[in-house]
């Protein structure tokens, strides 16, 4: 973390004491540990939460579920995070956290491929979706939760930078990442911005429905 970042992170909302015990237990037990996406990715989809007062979030992609839990904090007291994990050993990480917090009742885990969760979901039932899971079908998602997410509502996805190699994909996932945000460039039915926050944060506003 270089000094700017550090700053950033100082002059944001702070991780709650339950955040920074996942992280930190992230951190001291997983093999790769920064794919937990931050505080800082974590204070946009909370600010983004309030800003549009959603009540229904998907999630792709939980990892040890901090960003399900940011989202859970920052969501009213009737809302809902969905969110689908494919690890076995992620879910128990995460189940074992959200039970400690007063908002893990929020939180509902799908466990499976995220692919197949999705086709359980209602058109237009969510307020916000935040992609964050195997690159390789982040342009299947980004579909699938453009149908999924109502109008006005806003789809989110993170590491669309992937290092930088997107200027120059080579490998499968920045292939497919390149590919994705090329997608969503030229889809008219969104309103986009890719902000370099963190690995590449892409912001979308739908504004039509099918």
């Amino acid at each position: 973390m270089n000094n700017l970042e550090q700053y950033c992170i100082e002059h944001s909302n702070q991780e709650s004491t339950i955040l920074n015990e996942l992280k930190e237990y992230t951190f001291a037990n997983e093999k790769a540990p920064q794919m937990i996406s931050g505080i800082i990715v974590g204070n946009t989809l909370s600010l983004l939460i309030q800003l549009i007062n959603a009540k229904k979030v998907l999630e792709v992609g939980m990892f040890t579920g901090y960003s399900a839990l940011n989202m859970a904090q920052s969501i009213s007291d009737d809302g809902e995070i969905h969110t689908c994990e494919l690890m076995e050993e992620h879910v128990v990480t995460a189940e074992n956290f959200f039970a400690k917090s007063k908002h893990g009742s929020k939180i509902f885990i799908h466990k499976g491929y995220a692919i197949d969760s999705l086709e359980n979901f209602k058109i237009n039932s969510f307020d916000i979706a935040f992609i964050d899971a195997d690159k390789i079908n982040y342009l299947i998602y980004y579909k699938r939760c453009m149908h999924l997410v109502r109008k006005g509502g806003i789809i989110v996805l993170d590491n669309m930078l992937w290092g930088g190699s997107v200027l120059s994909p080579a490998d499968p996932e920045s292939k497919k990442i390149k590919e994705t945000g090329d997608y969503i460039q030229q889809d008219n039915r969104v309103d986009n911005v890719l902000l370099p926050i963190r690995d590449g944060l892409m912001i979308c506003i739908k504004q039509w429905i099918h």
